[in-house]
């Protein structure tokens, strides 16, 4: 039976209160007394973001400190909870890092995150239940001070886990008892960690959805743990991508990245490959204004490196000559307007007839006046398509929008609308596509019998799925799921850009 959103648990530090600073402040300050104490002249201090976050972020205090010590080789007795702090057990430097923890809340304050804060109020006027599971022993009167504490209905701390004897994260216990306390399954449950461990824990624990928030710039590591989807904060619209994953859960598709080892084979067995992309929202993040979609330098480089080891070329929605002025990079085909025009590295142009340029403009001239009474909306001529972005027009005006766009094109009946992400598109309606583009490409590139692959976002793209679909590879962008021919997925374009790298690596 497929998931639906019941409930939410969200860690505490970190995800819905900011003191990871304090507790890594509060580590560094325990941890480099005993560092000192045994490491003499070859002292290297405690590093507050890449040990906080490897050894001890998301760990119960104990764990994180014998966690750390054995990475540098230093072996404590464990102590017990009771110990008096010290650096002679594993307890007594725990105990030492609260009482300072305590020390620098008491004088600082805990942060909290307004866009958290945001969500779990929409969560809870849509009737989902919320909860709070943390490893830490100050939850509630963190909480209490943040002036939290009755926004939850039910609390795992890191006291109630050492009453019930709960395994810490990675460990799933503290997730799962609070979703016995609200009364449902995992499956119906979404967890939002910021910590790889307590995203492991949530990946072991069966939940539905695995939210990944990444705050120090651990996204790769929070996907490969086990994050359904990494999000950078979260408002109160988060809720309405959490309902659209769970409603789509069965829909969701491998990340072709994570299933790289598995790949290989099947790459292996092909003798050449060769990569088509789409460009907005595959190789850039979607943007409000078309122009805004700027390439980053880092993909830039790995476009470069792949072209110069494997067959690549974009198919975009957008004209020929805007993609290649945004890509700067040489060797690539780009078949623009949905493939309406298509030029190779060399100049060659294969495009339709002429009079569909004209027709194209005739009818852009006609939504000219229609978009200007919308100062929200754009218009977008593409040489063999025209389009109308609605992304940054108020929702109770794009009925109207739509109505009269859907009037023009009446007058055009050799003019098909096409779907795509808040865009009305108009372009020929002839047997033509990207999947018609990709096809014809291979060939062009002397490529018949390579493996193809091809990675893009939009419901346009199913075309191209579906031309590889048996003998190549689709893969669907996107952080929730959705109805696909795609057999693979990425969550967004800094995961294209992993997969893409270790394409060119591999090649």
């Amino acid at each position: 039976m497929d998931p639906s959103l019941e409930a939410v648990v969200f860690d505490l530090d970190g995800v819905i209160t900011l003191t990871a600073r304090l507790h890594a402040a509060a580590w560094k300050w325990a941890f480099d007394r005993i560092l000192r104490e045994r490491e003499g002249d070859d002292f290297r201090p405690f590093d507050v973001h890449e040990d906080y976050l490897r050894y001890v972020d998301g760990r119960p205090r104990v764990d994180g400190v014998t966690t750390f010590l054995e990475s540098r080789g230093i072996m404590l007795s464990l102590g017990e909870p009771s110990d008096r702090p010290s650096l002679r057990s594993a307890w007594g430097i725990g105990n030492l890092k609260n009482d300072r923890f305590l020390e620098l809340l008491n004088e600082e304050g805990a942060d909290v995150d307004k866009g958290t804060v945001a969500l779990i109020h929409e969560l809870r006027d849509l009737g989902i239940h919320v909860a709070v599971a943390s490893s830490s022993k100050n939850c509630e009167s963190i909480l209490r001070r943040a002036g939290l504490l009755n926004l939850f209905e039910a609390r795992v701390d890191g006291v109630e886990s050492a009453r019930l004897r709960l395994q810490g994260k990675p460990h799933p216990d503290i997730f799962l008892e609070a979703a016995r306390r609200l009364g449902v399954s995992p499956q119906d449950t979404v967890v939002v960690e910021d910590a790889t461990a307590g995203v492991k824990a949530g990946r072991e624990g069966g939940f539905g959805l695995v939210v990944g928030l990444d705050r120090h710039g651990e996204r790769a590591a929070l996907r490969s743990y086990g994050a359904d989807v990494v999000l950078e904060s979260l408002g109160a619209d988060t809720a309405e991508l959490f309902q659209r994953w769970m409603t789509n859960w069965a829909d969701r598709r491998p990340s072709a990245w994570l299933a790289w080892p598995s790949l290989l084979g099947k790459l292996a067995s092909s003798e050449s490959l060769a990569v088509f992309l789409d460009y907005d929202g595959t190789l850039t993040p979607i943007a409000p204004r078309p122009e805004e979609a700027v390439l980053s330098e880092s993909m830039r480089a790995t476009l470069k490196q792949l072209a110069s080891r494997v067959p690549t070329a974009i198919i975009s929605g957008r004209g020929v000559e805007d993609v290649r002025a945004l890509l700067r990079v040489d060797g690539l085909y780009i078949a623009g307007a949905h493939g309406f025009q298509i030029v190779s590295p060399d100049g060659t142009v294969k495009e339709m007839d002429a009079r569909w340029r004209e027709m194209i403009e005739d009818v852009a001239d006609d939504l000219e006046p229609i978009v200007r009474e919308l100062p929200e909306a754009i218009l977008e001529r593409k040489g063999y398509s025209v389009a109308v972005h609605y992304r940054m027009v108020p929702p109770q005006r794009v009925p109207w929008l739509q109505s009269q766009v859907r009037a023009v094109a009446a007058s055009y009946p050799e003019l098909r609308r096409t779907p795509g992400k808040m865009v009305f598109e108009l372009q020929p309606n002839i047997d033509w596509d990207k999947g018609a583009a990709l096809c014809w490409l291979l060939e062009e590139l002397g490529q018949a019998d390579a493996m193809p692959i091809y990675i893009g976002d939009d419901i346009t793209d199913e075309d191209a799925f579906a031309a590889v679909k048996g003998g190549g590879m689709g893969i669907l962008v996107g952080n929730t799921p959705r109805k696909t021919v795609a057999e693979y997925s990425l969550l967004a374009p800094w995961e294209v850009e992993l997969f893409l790298r270790a394409i060119g690596k591999e090649r």
